[in-house]
């Protein structure tokens, strides 16, 4: 049975690229383009993962981090925040919300992947 992930992001290309690149590794990718769905999708899909964007309009994704850490249903999912945001406050700033894994933008492909695995193993 194939992971779950799902993916939120309002950037059609980076949206598409990660769904792309977690199915070709045999993930189940549930894509989400407005944040304001992000948490009710993810209450539906349960998800293993979850991949967050951070700057979005309507809704932060550090704003939904924190939403997602306060639900006890979704508290556990591990989150992996995808981010322009390079600073190294705005990484500690989205780690202490309750992001697992931190990933600037523009991504390596690899990286991403080692990322989702590494998180992956927490779940096995």
């Amino acid at each position: 049975m194939a992971k779950k992930v799902l993916v939120v992001e309002d950037n059609e290309l980076n949206l598409k690229l990660f769904c792309d690149l977690l199915r070709a590794h045999e993930w189940e990718a549930e894509p989400v383009r407005d944040g304001r769905d992000a948490v009710a999708r993810a209450a539906e899909f349960k998800p293993d993962l979850i991949i967050m964007d951070i700057q979005m309009p309507h809704v932060t994704g550090y704003e939904l981090i924190l939403a997602l850490k306060q639900d006890p249903a979704l508290s556990r999912i591990p989150i992996m925040a995808v981010t322009a945001y390079a600073g190294r406050d705005d990484e500690d700033r989205i780690r202490a919300a309750g992001a697992d894994a931190y990933i600037s933008k523009p991504i390596s492909l690899a990286r991403f992947m080692s990322a989702v695995s590494e998180l992956a193993s927490g779940f096995r």
